[in-house]
């Protein structure tokens, strides 16, 4: 089965959106909000998501734009109340992630050319430092992972989002390139890796559908690509068919 070519308008906020992050400038050490139409951005983001195992870091670096890893957002593994399913945090749940960070980066990011991230260590489920990311000349930046479309109606109240994108293909070979990539960096135990995997897969369509409903456009990776590009180049994305 190919995968479908389909593209959707962005859809209305939903109560899973993550709540917009307070922006303030700093003159002479007195602090006051600044609206988000007040502010030009010196690029926009593209959020790009799309099921574990779909291609979008490979997509990235291929790119070679500014990237902020969503998955760099996650809480550590002892944050109280985390989800869990098969004996261990369940990742793929948005309560694991910290999307009002991720949100605050990315304004940082593009509206003053530099932002400070968290680096996550995945096998350890903590946080073992950050790093800077820097705009430079790009027009665009690159925020990749799979809760990237629970940001998008910030992104867009900020006036920061260019475009929306969920990588698809079809599921076995998503679930293949998933378990190959997880069991060669050892993320977890074999076992409780394949049950995720299968459990990812039978879950694939309702997340497609998800993902869709919140404004993501779904295209293959070789359309994400020259979407990206064009964006990159300052042109609009082509229209949908």
């Amino acid at each position: 089965m190919t995968a479908p070519e389909s593209s959707q308008t962005p859809g209305p906020a939903t109560s899973t959106d993550v709540p917009l992050p307070a922006t303030t400038y700093g003159l002479q050490g007195e602090l006051f909000e600044v609206p988000a139409e007040a502010r030009e951005p010196l690029a926009r983001v593209v959020l790009l998501t799309g099921p574990s195992g779909s291609g979008k870091t490979r997509l990235t670096r291929r790119l070679g734009l500014p990237v902020v890893p969503m998955d760099d957002f996650y809480r550590d593994g002892d944050h109280p109340g985390l989800p869990r399913r098969h004996g261990m945090v369940d990742w793929d749940d948005p309560a694991s992630w910290d999307g009002a960070a991720a949100v605050a980066a990315l304004v940082d990011l593009v509206t003053t050319g530099t932002a400070t991230v968290p680096v996550y260590d995945i096998p350890s489920n903590a946080r073992t430092g950050s790093r800077t990311v820097e705009l430079g000349d790009a027009r665009i930046v690159i925020a990749e992972g799979i809760f990237a479309t629970e940001i998008i109606a910030a992104c867009r109240a900020e006036g920061i989002l260019a475009d929306a994108i969920c990588l698809s293909r079809p599921r076995m070979k998503t679930f293949f390139f998933r378990l190959a990539r997880d069991l060669d960096e050892a993320r977890k135990p074999a076992i409780n890796l394949i049950r995720r995997g299968l459990a990812l897969s039978l879950a694939e369509p309702a997340m497609y559908r998800e993902m869709q409903a919140k404004g993501a456009r779904r295209m293959t990776v070789d359309d994400a690509e020259r979407t990206v590009l064009r964006l990159a180049a300052g042109l609009p994305p082509e229209p949908a068919e």
